[in-house]
Order: structure tokens, then C-alpha cells, then sequence
């Protein structure tokens, strides 16, 4: 006699089902007396046992013959062939293909032995059968609770397996911030502070990578009493000084002909503001090649093609190397992020509307290079004299090199305004910062001294051809700010604010020249 095949499932909510249709069990006892012979499938229960799980230490006198009724319903419901009576008790019998547990089993099993993209496909398909924490429904039952803490770990190992087979395939970058987000749930695994180190390090982030380091130090610390292990120790020191056995295995860093500059209009309308500060940075030697991405509804796809690829002809026709690409997306800041990695960017460029979008911060927190965002408000470039407020922090420096480079892209003047303060000599600071800009950019700067506040950019800026602003460290707990805020409500010139790459700027000194620890966007 063919027995009818069932599908049990535990990872999640507990099930059986035959062909995709929910099969019955029953509830209460007997459903709790079906979940201890399931988890203990092909193995003998002893009746004792399951009186013990189901009444406790006060049994009622027919106990035995109630188990043996919820048996007998049960067998009914998935099988007689199913529940197979022993001398001391029951077996509930199944074979291994219709758990679901054992199919994930298989593919772990499968993907230690496989190469890196089969075993993240592998990986991703047995965490696809998990529905949910495991035995949701028996959480508090007693007796499940070795097995739902071993299929939890069982989950963590497939998790920590897809992770490290995608930072093998180069993906690091598009990890770091599901590793962040795991990190945050789990903050005593080490493994993944180390997951999230190496992808923060492959992904040019040294300065962030360290920072998880220390996280973790103070975690343990504080939770636990401890320090790192010797491996994360290990990782850090590593990152330190920079070992190139961190790297992925073929990979080099490409020749500055490889580089490229990333545009993201949020609007067709966005695009010619953008492309009024990228055309000439990506025509200026060392040439750069330029990446128009335009993310739109599914429906514009095509058209928003054919509008990048007439937009595209012109400016190849300028001499400016261009692709472009438009696509839909659930989640734009990841693909920003994505093609920021994968295409080698130097500057990503993208619009700003108004307060940061979830987007944006993605594009603020993971873009592996400089991030600037052009005011949409403020226009496009014009002409003018670039302007850039000045107070030798590195943030600054992010903002100092792009203004210079767009100078020298258009021949436009440049001005660094500092704040004049008490005791703090601003006029020395900008002069030290225009000897290196002639030196390394061979641009001359001219400083212009004010007094600190809210309004001090205003009166320059009303003649400037850009203004650029740099966006402090403290952008993820404050936002734009107050100043920047204001800039972006109101902007007095176009206007770009500037988050710097994983390195310092390419015009910043190894060391700040500035003691001082102020700047004018501080104040």
C-alpha cells in the first residue's frame, strides 16, 4: 500500500501539510503530544514521558488511556503507518525528505563542500525555508526548549556561511549594512563584529572598521568582562596595518583611468544641475569616466532609457566618456551603494531635496567614496567663484578638495572663508590651506575672514558659482543641522554638501595643520 507523502515543518510555526494544504492535529494535549513525537521522529517516546510533558507531576488516573486515544486520533489524521507502537511507547516515523529541518541540513552539508556562488545560492535557499523562529508555537513549552535553541544556532550557521561566501564573491559592500543591523540584534557575536570589520576594510571604510572594533571592545567589556578574542584582536591589528592577505584573492585596485563618477538624479528635471558640476569634473585630466544612473517607476523604464541614451550622445559627443542606465528598484540607496562598489567611484553625486531621505542615509552611510549632494533648490553651477567655508577638520578637507577640483575643471576663482575668533588665528589656517592647493592643485585660493554665526555665508555667497559645504561626522546623530539645514531650506548659491570617503582627502596633509579643533560650520 502507497503511504501518502506529508510535509512537516518546524522552522517556524509547527506544520504538516499534504500538497500544499494545511493537514489537522489537533490542539491542546494532543497537539502538544504530536510536537514531542515529531521532535523526536524515528525515535521511541515512552508513555511515561509523555504523561510527564502533558500533565505533570499530578497525572490524572486515566492518563495512559487518554494518550492512547490522541494516538489513535492522530494516526487517523496523518496515517496508521505513522505513529508505531513499541513496549514502552510511541515512534512517530518519517523520512527524511519531508522535514524540513533535514533539507537544510542537506544544504549546509552541501554548501561547506561547494565554492563561493554556489554556496551563497545553497545558503540562500535553506534560509528561505526558514518561516520564522523556530517552534514559534512551542516557545514556552518546556520541553522543546533544547530544540529551539539548537535551531536557532542551526540558523546563525547558515546566516554566518551566506555571509562569509558573499564577502568571498566581493559583495562586501552591500553587506555592511545587514551586518550593521545584525550586529545590533546579536552584540555578544564576535563573528560577525568580525564580518563587519572586514567588509567596512574591503569597502575602503579603514577609519569605520576600527570604530566596530572598539564597539565591540567597550560591549564586552561592559556586558560581559571581557576583551575580544585573539582573532578579533587579530582582525584589528591587521586592519592596522593594512595586510594585504585582507584583500580579495585577484583583486587590485584599478589605475585612476578606471575611475569613474557616479550621478543619481532623484528627477529627469535634477539631471542638468547635476551634470553642471559632473561634466566638467569627469572632463578635467586625469579623465574620469561618468555613470548617469536614473532610478524610476517601473512604467518609465523605457522612456527614461531613451532620455539617458540622447542625453548620453551629447555629452560623449563633448569628449566626456559617459554610460547610463536607467532601472527600477525597490531599494535605491542599496543600488546606489552597489554601483558605487562595483564601478570603482571616486564622487558619488546626488540630488537633496530637503532633510536626509532613508535613501540618502543609506547612500551617506555605505557609499565606499565621497558622497556629495547637490541642493536641488540652488540650482546648477554658474558662474562665480567657488566658496567653500574653511576650518581645517577633515570634513572640511573633503569639502576643500572638491571645490578646488571643480575650480580648476572651470577656471573659476576660488575663496576660503574662516571664522575669526578670539585667540584663534583664521587668516594663518587659510593660508596654510591655499600654499597646499597651489602646491597640489596648482589653484590659488583667496581667504576671506568673518565673524562666526548662522548668517556669515550669506553676503559671500550671493555672487559665488557654488557653494561647498562639509558635512561633520556627527551627520548620523544630527542630520544636516541647523546650518546646513538653513542652507538647504534656503540656499543663497548652488550648493553641495560633501560627506568624506573612507580616506582622508587627496589635499589633506598626513596630519591636520590645525590644533585648534573648531571650524565655521561648528559654530
Amino acid at each position: 500500500m502507497k503511504h501518502r507523502r506529508l510535509e512537516f515543518r518546524v522552522l517556524g510555526p509547527l506544520e504538516v501539510l499534504q500538497e500544499g494544504r494545511a493537514v489537522e492535529v489537533g490542539g491542546g494535549k494532543q497537539w502538544a503530544l504530536f510536537a514531542l513525537l515529531l521532535l523526536e521522529a524515528n525515535r521511541v517516546v515512552t508513555a511515561d514521558r509523555l504523561i510527564d510533558t502533558l500533565w505533570g507531576a499530578a497525572p490524572p488516573a486515566t492518563a495512559a488511556k487518554t494518550v492512547q486515544v490522541y494516538v489513535s486520533r492522530l494516526r487517523k489524521q496523518l496515517g496508521s503507518h505513522r505513529i508505531v507502537t513499541h513496549a514502552r511507547g510511541y515512534a512517530l516515523q518519517l523520512d527524511r525528505s519531508e522535514l524540513d529541518l533535514a533539507r537544510v541540513e542537506q544544504l549546509l552539508d552541501e554548501a561547506r563542500r561547494s565554492e563561493p556562488e554556489p554556496a551563497a545560492e545553497r545558503l540562500r535557499t535553506a534560509l528561505s525555508l526558514l518561516r520564522g523562529p523556530a517552534l514559534a508555537d512551542l516557545q514556552f513549552e518546556a520541553f522543546a526548549q533544547p530544540e529551539i535553541a539548537r535551531l536557532e544556532e542551526l540558523r546563525w550557521t547558515a546566516l554566518v556561511l551566506r555571509i562569509d561566501a558573499d564577502l568571498s564573491l566581493g559583495r562586501h559592500a552591500e553587506l555592511v549594512g545587514e551586518l550593521g543591523a545584525l550586529v545590533s540584534r546579536e552584540p555578544l557575536r564576535e563573528g560577525l563584529r568580525a564580518q563587519l570589520m572586514l567588509a567596512l576594510y574591503r569597502s575602503g571604510r579603514h577609519a569605520d572598521a576600527l570604530n566596530a572594533y572598539r564597539q565591540a571592545q567597550r560591549t564586552l567589556a561592559d556586558e560581559l568582562g571581557l576583551e575580544p578574542s585573539a582573532e578579533l584582536r587579530q582582525l584589528e591589528q591587521a586592519i592596522l596595518r593594512q595586510d594585504a592577505a585582507l584583500d580579495l584573492p585577484g583583486r587590485s585596485s584599478p589605475e585612476a583611468t578606471e575611475r569613474a563618477l557616479l550621478i543619481v538624479p532623484t528627477t529627469p528635471d535634477a539631471l542638468d544641475a547635476l551634470l553642471s558640476v559632473a561634466a566638467p569634473l569627469a572632463a578635467n585630466p586625469p579623465a574620469r569616466e561618468l555613470l548617469v544612473a536614473a532610478i524610476v517607476e517601473r512604467d518609465d523604464v523605457a522612456g527614461a532609457t531613451s532620455r539617458l541614451a540622447e542625453r548620453r550622445r551629447r555629452l560623449m559627443d563633448s569628449g566626456v566618456t559617459t554610460r547610463a542606465a536607467a532601472f527600477a528598484s525597490a531599494f535605491p540607496g542599496r543600488e546606489i551603494v552597489r554601483l558605487a562598489e562595483r564601478e570603482h567611484v571616486d564622487l558619488l553625486l546626488a540630488g537633496l531635496a530637503g532633510p536626509f531621505t532613508a535613501d540618502t542615509l543609506v547612500a551617506l552611510e555605505q557609499a565606499p567614496c565621497d558622497v556629495a549632494l547637490l541642493v536641488e533648490a540652488g540650482g546648477a553651477l554658474r558662474e562665480g567663484p567657488m566658496l567653500v567655508p574653511f576650518g581645517g577638520t577633515w570634513h572640511d578637507w573633503a569639502a576643500l578638495e572638491l571645490v578646488a577640483w571643480v575650480a580648476q575643471a572651470t577656471d573659476a576663482p576660488l575663496q576660503l572663508i574662516g571664522a575669526e575668533q578670539q585667540g584663534q588665528d583664521a587668516s594663518r589656517l587659510l593660508a596654510d590651506a591655499s600654499l597646499i592647493l597651489q602646491r597640489t592643485a596648482g589653484v590659488f585660493a583667496q581667504p576671506l575672514l568673518a565673524h562666526p554665526g548662522r548668517e556669515v555665508l550669506r553676503g559671500p555667497a550671493q555672487d559665488a558659482g557654488l557653494l561647498v559645504v562639509g558635512l561633520s561626522d556627527r551627520w548620523r546623530q544630527e542630520g544636516l543641522g541647523r546650518l546646513r539645514g538653513a542652507l538647504v531650506e534656503a540656499p543663497p548659491a548652488p550648493t553641495v554638501l560633501v560627506r568624506r570617503g573612507p580616506r582622508p582627502g587627496g589635499l589633506a596633509p598626513p596630519e591636520t595643520i590645525t590644533r585648534f579643533g573648531w571650524s565655521l560650520t561648528a559654530a
